[in-house]
């Protein structure tokens, strides 16, 4: 078997620390390790498979030693600077940004729905958005069985699809609202009638958000463009027309930040070209690659941030027709962003290079 030489970039961030996690996991027939970052992490030290290992700064001639495969998760800018020069030295890179993502001539994978994507690469593999891959996963075995016509998107993603600057500013507006507040007014401060809120009279800096995600929910997620959406809604729809190779597909979205460390949740409303019987939906999704079903709703069983982080599967419930249109359904979609929706999916490509 060849010996297979593999980079991390982005190791010390919250996704490549993930992506290092589920690797020690996987296990993969991989000699050699190597983990990079920018000059500000470069010198820390993490652990990897009982091993020691130096962060080493990610330079341009960083791959000039040789390597197969390369996971990046470092920021489109670091994706657009690099991405290229590794490749065009032989290794093959798997790019969590979204740098690479709607370019005609990179697959954009997500291994349970078009594993055979993979196949045409150049050089360059891209990782979906967190909120598109847990949705397709749902959505592409209903495509194949009804043919959908629409989609309505509406999310509830958590701090942690912000990196560590999200998870900090929660943690501070938690940490601060329980110090500032008694246990007997905090209810009188919860049906609060102020209606705005300036982060300069705040006790802690804002490291992410424009306003506090603690107790609050934000409509706001990515730049907004000039036709009113976020970038982050354009991805999900975009990416989902290039995933399930229907350029044409009608999709709205709607994403909103909410004060939940991980795990994003979907609302997600289908309309297909065909009629479809409820039992054969939870039928095909139960025999779907990558899904789980929790739905009894008589027992109040269904998937929430905390049932569903630390796990690779992506969680339906809630599966229930929407009487409002003819072929319409509404099922609720919750998966670990950071795990499913960056790091697995993107180990999950590497393994399928290394081991298909």
């Amino acid at each position: 078997m060849k010996n297979y030489k593999l980079a991390v970039v982005g190791a010390t961030g919250v996704v490549g620390q993930k992506m290092i996690e589920v690797l020690e996991e996987k296990k993969l027939p991989i000699n050699e390790y190597a983990f990079f970052a920018s000059s500000r992490s470069a010198g820390k030290t993490l652990k990897f498979m009982d091993n020691i290992y130096v962060v080493r700064e990610l330079k341009e001639d960083s791959f000039d030693e040789g390597f197969d495969f390369a996971l990046f998760s470092a920021g489109g800018d670091t994706s657009l600077k690099y991405a290229s020069i590794t490749s065009n030295h032989g290794c093959i890179v798997i790019d969590n940004s979204s740098a690479f993502r709607m370019k005609e001539d990179v697959p954009l994978v997500v291994p349970e729905v078009n594993p055979e994507d993979i196949k045409w690469h150049n050089g360059i593999i891209a990782n979906p958005n967190c909120s598109t891959i847990q949705a397709v996963c749902a959505l592409k075995p209903l495509d194949d069985a009804f043919g959908i016509k629409r989609i309505i998107y509406s999310t509830y993603q958590a701090v942690s699809g912000a990196g560590s600057k999200g998870i900090h500013d929660l943690e501070n507006g938690i940490a601060d609202y329980y110090k500032n507040h008694s246990e007997s007014n905090l209810l009188e401060v919860s049906n609060s009638n102020k209606k705005t809120i300036d982060a300069s009279s705040l006790n802690y800096s804002l490291e992410k958000f424009p306003y506090p995600i603690f107790n609050n929910c934000l409509p706001h997620i990515d730049k907004f463009l000039d036709n009113g959406y976020t970038k982050e809604e354009e991805k999900m729809i975009n990416e989902t027309r290039k995933i399930l190779g229907k350029p044409d597909l009608a999709i709205t979205s709607t994403t909103v930040r909410v004060p939940v460390f991980n795990s994003h949740c979907e609302s997600i409303n289908i309309e297909f070209e065909l009629e479809f019987e409820l039992d054969k939906v939870v039928e095909i999704l139960k025999n779907s690659p990558g899904i789980v079903v929790e739905d009894n709703t008589r027992s109040e069983i269904y998937a929430f941030p905390t049932n569903v982080s630390g796990n690779d599967e992506v969680y339906v419930s809630r599966i229930r027709r929407d009487f409002s249109v003819k072929n319409g359904l509404n099922i609720w979609v919750v998966a670990d962003n950071i795990r499913k929706g960056a790091a697995s999916n993107a180990v999950q490509i590497l393994e399928k290079l290394i081991l298909d």
